[in-house]
């Protein structure tokens, strides 16, 4: 392990020497400096792992320096010594982020454990986080292993997700590859899952299926609809697990989360049809047998989510709740993002508020486009970051944090998630056939059985037929559908891109959370 560098600024360093003998025989380098202006100049010039600041200096002061280093290098740990333990000092002191204080006169074993938690807690907490994976993982080896129900699959990857955001503090390559691989075995299993029950869950005649995304509202919303207490029900599009645990601390601090769950995607795991049956309260061939003028297949002109207001006031009167004071508000664009910030007080006047936030998707269709956010998010740890960084400085976590004193609810939920793909595969179709990379419909569809879920009757996935003989097909794990023609270059662009509309963990296992006012 590398030594780790000491600065101790005293004026009275000479009375010291012992102390830094001390550290310097525990392994620590230590650099001593009588006044503040030359341990500054140090820290900029020098790399330095802690500083050991006296509060009480002759010329410029403890708090003085400190805060002039932590302009220098924020991420400095630095820790106080001081005589005398007043308030306001302490005050002034956390709020200049110190990460320790002593009180004189010190010991050295303080200084010593001061150092060592400040130091190794990194190394610590990666540590005993690989070992605790080490014993979590046969645990979750035996439960992908024993026939896990729709309740259990959800169970077992919210772990995964919970071990992947864990893994993110431990530096060790191979645990994380170790985790990698049973998540993708993990996504092997589900596949075969979702391929044996997906026809029984959607069929209209199931007694036993997950909540899915034409049951969402009449499950996991609608209950919690009351009178006098506004309900917003927010959906932010294509928001898998692991980024809604990477935007929870920033919603955790203004309002109380009370049940954190999760349901599944209808296939294709695709804006149009997956919010459609949010709002509709219908599996899609529904949607187009109730409202042939409204619903769009993907191969017809116009916008296919032109419509969900419609289809969820149809939904609210079939359920016998018209009478409930509802609005609608979809944000597109950031102008309509400011007009929300605006407007979210005239909202608490109704029972019921639905706001519909296109973000994540515009941001995972985007990235294939541009260079810069492929840079910005080439793996899931930067696209969790760049999700969390969006929602803090977006419109949507203003305008909550305007009513976030008022006595309101919350549930959040999206409509699918996205999967990041590795594996082309070729699939050959006719010109009706569409274009998306993670599933396709159309005539005289070719491809390899192993690659997909198919459907030769849509009508059995719960979806319209577009065209006579028409049949779906879904892609499995990380696989994405390519045509011949131009093959290699497709396969190449689209790798390691976001991608939505087959069957995974990512896409089809999404957040449902309930919260309120604190």
């Amino acid at each position: 392990m590398a030594i780790a560098k000491i600065i101790w600024v005293d004026d009275e360093i000479e009375s010291l020497q012992s102390q830094k003998m001390f550290l310097e025989n525990k392994g620590y380098e230590v650099e001593t400096f009588t006044n503040g202006f030359d341990a500054i100049d140090f820290v900029k010039a020098n790399p330095v792992d802690v500083v050991l600041i006296d509060e009480s200096m002759p010329g410029i002061t403890g708090l003085e320096t400190l805060s002039k280093i932590k302009e220098v290098n924020q991420g400095l740990p630095v820790v106080l010594i001081t005589k005398n333990e007043t308030e306001n000092l302490m005050d002034d002191a956390i709020g200049s982020q110190i990460s320790d204080y002593l009180i004189k006169p010190v010991n050295p074993n303080q200084v010593l454990l001061s150092l060592k938690k400040i130091i190794d807690n990194k190394r610590l907490v990666a540590e005993k986080t690989t070992t605790a994976y080490q014993q979590q993982f046969r645990n979750l080896f035996m439960a992908l292993n024993s026939n896990p129900d729709y309740n259990e699959w959800m169970d077992i990857y919210k772990k995964l997700v919970y071990w992947e955001l864990e893994m993110q503090k431990s530096d060790s390559p191979e645990m994380q590859e170790v985790l990698q691989s049973q998540k993708s075995e993990a996504n092997t299993e589900f596949f075969k899952f979702v391929s044996k029950n997906y026809a029984d869950w959607v069929d209209p005649r199931s007694t036993d299926s997950p909540v899915m995304s034409h049951t969402l509202f009449q499950f996991k919303v609608l209950p919690h609809v009351e009178k006098g207490t506004p309900l917003f029900f927010i959906l932010i599009d294509n928001l898998r697990f692991d980024q809604w645990k990477a935007i929870q601390p920033i919603f955790a601090e203004s309002f109380r989360i009370q049940e954190e769950e999760s349901f599944y995607s209808i296939l294709p795991t695709a804006t149009q049809y997956a919010r459609n049956a949010i709002f509709a309260g219908m599996m899609p061939v529904e949607i187009e047998k109730k409202f042939p003028a409204e619903w769009k297949n993907d191969d017809e002109q116009g916008g296919k989510n032109l419509h969900e207001e419609a289809f969820f006031n149809a939904q609210l009167k079939r359920l016998g709740k018209s009478d409930l004071k509802t609005s609608y508000t979809k944000v597109v664009n950031n102008q309509a993002g400011l007009d929300l910030v605006n407007n979210i007080h005239n909202l608490l006047n109704n029972d019921l508020n639905v706001i519909v936030y296109n973000f994540v998707d515009m941001l995972s269709h985007a990235r294939t486009e541009m260079e810069v956010l492929k840079e910005l998010a080439g793996d899931e740890m930067s696209y969790r970051s760049v999700t969390a960084s969006w929602f803090e400085h977006s419109p949507l976590h203003q305008a909550l944090k305007k009513i976030a004193d008022k006595k309101i609810r919350i549930v959040l939920a999206t409509d699918h998630g996205s999967v990041r793909v590795k594996t082309p595969c070729k699939v050959v179709g006719d010109k009706q056939t569409t274009t998306n990379l993670r599933y396709k419909h159309g005539r005289n569809l070719n491809y390899e059985n192993k690659d997909v879920l198919a459907f030769r009757d849509p009508r059995e996935a719960g979806l319209p037929v577009p065209t006579v003989n028409s049949s779906y097909i879904f892609a499995r794990e990380d696989r994405f559908l390519c045509y011949p023609n131009n093959y290699n270059y497709y396969a190449n662009y689209y790798k390691n891109t976001f991608q939505h509309g087959g069957v995974s963990l990512e896409e089809m296992i999404v957040p449902v959370i309930k919260m309120q006012n604190k």
